[in-house]
């Protein structure tokens, strides 16, 4: 992130990104493509969300049912939502500006990763941060916002895989409670032969429908992000 700022800062010192030519504004735009989606993975709250759905899909015992183009499409959507003050100061401190000649280029990038610095500071356990810090063998970090992108970036990215494995052992929990008691009752009436997951998926789904479970899951999700 360091050499991608400093490329724009020369940019920007070099004049606007139009006067640059043609073939290497595609090709500075393709490679921005190429990035994005590291960047959806590493930078927003896309990780915790994928993951804690595909429990949910496992927890339930229904294969591939959601389709995983559906998970993926629920992900992201769920991400824009979560991300949406988060991309509103982006746009209204860096891109508004920026398009609009206010600032230069490296201004907007340094203002566009100062906003997502600080959601992923919000939603990076302070364990996870002074372990990579202490990693990295830096010197003392008067505050967080001093953390470079560096050392927060794989702070954040295992804090957010550390939470949604925490979510989705919450979310296993009353379905395999389910298993046992199937797989109890099976053996009490000599039906070992008879796969319990066959039994208990009607009534993972059941409960899963009674309780309301998607908009629980998709409430929890968005609750435990800070904004």
């Amino acid at each position: 992130m360091t050499d991608t700022a400093l490329l724009m800062e020369k940019l920007a010192e070099g004049g606007a990104a139009e006067s640059l030519a043609p073939h290497l504004q595609v090709a500075l735009f393709m490679g921005a493509l190429a990035l994005l989606s590291t960047a959806l993975v590493t930078l927003t709250a896309f990780t915790r969300i994928v993951i804690v759905l595909s429990f949910v899909r496992r927890a339930l015992s229904t294969q591939e049912i959601p389709p995983t183009p559906v998970i993926l499409g629920m992900a992201l959507f769920l991400t824009l939502f979560v991300m949406g003050p988060t991309l509103e100061a982006i746009n209204e401190y860096a891109v508004r500006p920026y398009l609009d000649d206010q600032i230069t280029g490296a201004e907007a990038v340094t203002a566009g990763t100062t906003a997502l610095q600080t959601f992923m500071l919000q939603n990076t356990r302070k364990d996870d941060l002074l372990a990579f810090i202490e990693l990295a063998n830096v010197e003392a970090i008067e505050s967080p916002d001093q953390t470079p992108l560096r050392i927060l970036i794989p702070a954040f990215v295992t804090s957010e895989l550390k939470t949604a494995f925490i979510m989705g052992f919450c979310i296993y929990v009353p379905f395999l409670l389910i298993d046992l008691v199937v797989s109890v009752v099976l053996m009490s009436l000599g039906m070992m032969m008879m796969p319990p997951v066959v039994v208990s998926t009607p009534f993972k789904l059941l409960l899963f429908v009674l309780v309301d479970g998607w908009q629980l899951v998709v409430q929890g999700l968005s609750e435990s992000f800070h904004s």
